[in-house]
This record gives C-alpha cells, sequence and structure tokens, in this order.
C-alpha cells in the first residue's frame, strides 16, 4: 500500500465477529495515526461496541444488516448465534454488497480492506478504481495450510474427503505438523455455505484472485517460513502487520467483579494459577464441560475457569464449585481476559487455542 506521501482515504470492512472488529480496529487506528483517513464499515449494533475515543480520522460507517429468514432480527454477529445459524449471517452479509459499493462509489477512498468472507467486493471495487487489500487476522500457517487460490476455488482439487485435510499438504516445504483432526472436518457446515453454496476455502481464494496485496496478523519472527510460501502460493505481496496486540485496558476501579477475582489472585503464588478460557464462541457439550471440570478438579491446581456465556445456566457440575471452593474461581460470562494473563500469579493457559487467543498469551509470555 505503498502510494508515497500521499495521504489515503481506507474502507475497512471486517467480518461479522468480535473476533475480527478488533484486529481491524488496531489496523485502522494505526492507519489514522500515520495521518490517513479510514472509514470502518460495519453494521450498527456492532459499532456501538467498539472502543470509545477513536482518532477523529477514523469514521464509523453504519450499514443496516439486510433481514434474512432463519436469522434473529437482533443478530448481527456470531457472538450472539449458535454455529448452526451461521449460514444465515453470511448470507445476511453478502446482502451488504450493494450498499458497501454505494458507499465506495460516493466516496473518495484509494483503498479497501475487507475480511475473508466478502469475496464479492474486489472487483466491484476494482470497477470504481478502488484497490483491494485482504487482510486476514488468522496465521500465516492457517493460510499455507489452504493452498494457493487455485485449489481453494475448485474444492474437489482441494479436498476430495474428510481425511485429505488431516495430513500435511504436498506445497509445504517446511517441517510441520499442522492439519485438521478428523472431527474437526466431519461437520459440512464448518466448510460448506449451505446458503450460497461456496465454501471458505471458496471464498478466501477468491478474495486472493482479486487483491492487490494480503496482509496477515503475523511476524517474521514467528511464521518466517509460513510467510515465505505464501508469498509463492499467492503470487501477490505478502504483508506481516504483527501480532497487533490488543492494548491492555484496565477494568475501572469500580468494577466489582474485576476487584474481587483480583483480590482472588493477590492472594496466590506467582505462576501457580491456572487460567482456563475457551474463546466467546466455543459451545461445548453438557458432557464435555463435566470432563473439563473433572480435569480441573483432579489437577489439584488453583485456577480460574471463565466459562462462556453459551455453556447457559446450570452447566457447571452439582457441587463443582464447593469442592474447589478456595482454590478456584468460576467467572461466567465476558470476562477480562487480558488482566487475567497480565497478573502475576497466572502461569499456564488452557485454551481453545483461537488466534487472538494465542496472540494475547504470546503478548503476555504465557506460552
Amino acid at each position: 500500500m505503498d502510494d508515497g506521501e500521499k495521504k489515503l482515504h481506507v474502507a475497512m470492512f471486517p467480518w461479522l465477529a468480535y473476533g475480527h472488529f478488533m484486529p481491524f480496529l488496531e489496523v485502522a487506528t494505526f492507519l489514522a495515526r500515520k495521518g490517513h483517513r479510514v472509514s470502518f464499515i460495519s453494521t450498527p449494533k456492532n459499532l456501538q461496541k467498539l472502543l470509545v475515543n477513536l482518532p477523529p480520522s477514523i469514521a464509523l460507517v453504519e450499514l443496516p444488516l439486510p433481514r434474512v429468514h432463519g436469522l434473529p432480527d437482533s443478530a448481527e454477529s456470531t457472538t450472539e448465534l449458535p454455529h448452526t445459524t451461521v449460514p444465515y449471517l453470511k448470507k445476511a452479509y453478502d446482502m451488504l454488497e450493494p450498499a458497501v459499493v454505494e458507499f465506495l462509489a460516493n466516496s473518495d477512498v484509494d483503498w479497501v480492506i475487507q475480511d475473508f468472507m466478502s469475496f464479492w467486493l474486489p472487483q466491484k471495487a476494482r470497477g470504481l478504481g478502488v484497490k483491494s487489500a485482504f487482510f486476514s487476522v488468522y496465521s500465516a500457517t492457517s493460510l499455507v495450510f489452504g493452498g494457493p487460490p487455485s485449489l481453494l476455488i475448485h474444492g474437489q482439487d482441494r479436498a476430495k474427503t474428510a481425511e485429505d485435510l488431516t495430513v500435511v499438504p504436498e506445497w509445504v516445504t517446511y517441517p510441520t505438523k499442522v492439519a485438521f483432526r478428523l472431527h474437526e472436518v466431519m461437520n459440512e457446515e464448518d466448510f460448506l455455505d449451505s446458503e450460497s453454496n461456496m465454501s471458505v476455502f471458496e471464498r478466501v481464494g477468491r478474495l486472493v484472485q482479486g487483491c492487490e496485496i494480503v496482509a496477515v496478523r503475523a511476524c517474521n519472527e514467528f511464521e518466517a517460513e509460513p510467510l515465505s510460501l505464501l508469498k509463492k502460493l499467492y503470487g501477490r505481496p505478502v504483508v506481516p502487520t504483527g501480532l497487533l496486540l490488543p492494548q491492555n485496558k484496565r477494568r475501572r476501579e469500580g468494577d466489582e467483579r474485576w476487584s474481587e477475582l483480583k483480590r482472588w489472585l493477590d492472594d496466590r503464588e506467582e505462576k501457580s494459577v491456572l487460567y482456563v478460557a475457551l474463546g466467546t464462541e466455543v459451545a461445548l457439550s453438557p458432557e464435555s464441560i463435566h470432563e473439563l471440570a473433572c480435569g480441573v478438579e483432579k489437577s489439584g491446581l488453583p485456577f480460574v475457569w471463565v466459562v462462556g456465556r453459551r455453556a447457559g445456566p446450570g452447566s457447571i457440575p452439582p457441587g463443582f464449585e464447593s469442592r474447589v471452593s478456595g482454590r478456584g474461581f468460576v467467572w461466567v460470562g465476558w470476562a477480562p481476559q487480558l488482566d487475567i494473563l497480565a497478573h502475576p500469579s497466572v502461569g499456564g493457559f488452557l485454551t481453545h487455542c483461537g488466534w487472538s487467543s494465542a496472540i494475547e498469551a504470546l503478548g503476555q509470555g504465557r506460552v
């Protein structure tokens, strides 16, 4: 995105998920501090959740989410939906195309930075004289596993069976064991959107083909070989943005829940506490929650367990909290993860290994 000393107007269009909004906002803030104007495009409900006190050169552009049969009227992000209804959100997201194109046509945008879902945007932007960049909030290693755009688009060439995705692809030229496990690919909904009959692989492939550059939330110190290979696979510039560690916004003194947890952590020895959190969108079965509770209890370690909102009331096994009283702290709902990871008493992190959580753990030295 080298336009010399010219100050640019950049539009940003993330996928409708919290784990995507925040990295996009970090990039938007970086660009704004460099003197560029940014138009951050999303739906009203999602924009209301973004941080206040944004740089004045970041404008929030609200586009109402089209209504789709099967999608709850109030839902505007993946955090509000069970996994099975996310395809309806994808359909609604695709239906934002006319509104996004109209905004670009009526503005002086130079570049649009988009997420992996909006495969249709690069071609539309090019017709308006706007350049396109694909910003991946996923690791370079994940993108390499997907392969070159030609294979991503023609899914039958990429993988004929679920088992094909459980081995390291032949184009990977460096030592790695990164591949899917069979249970992760047995659910077709993870890869094929029944509403559009288009897989996530194909969306990414078409997007890469249409963009001038690809930016990845990665760094050479951590993923030098995947980043190098990705340039060859994609046949276009691949720019690492760095890990984009989120700013650690400390809880206000009046936040009683955090104050209580902090006092509990303050009483524990340094690096003695296991932090258990499986992300905001992971929905464990009751059986899995009980197994996890059993393992945490038998570990004998002091712990903080964040039970997501998706688990629902009564998901913790009866008697668990009384049996671990004093040794464990159970937090239900959204938790200040950065504050918890930063506390000196936390020494380990049991996580679902989402890239955002991995980055937050790396940023606090919890590896």
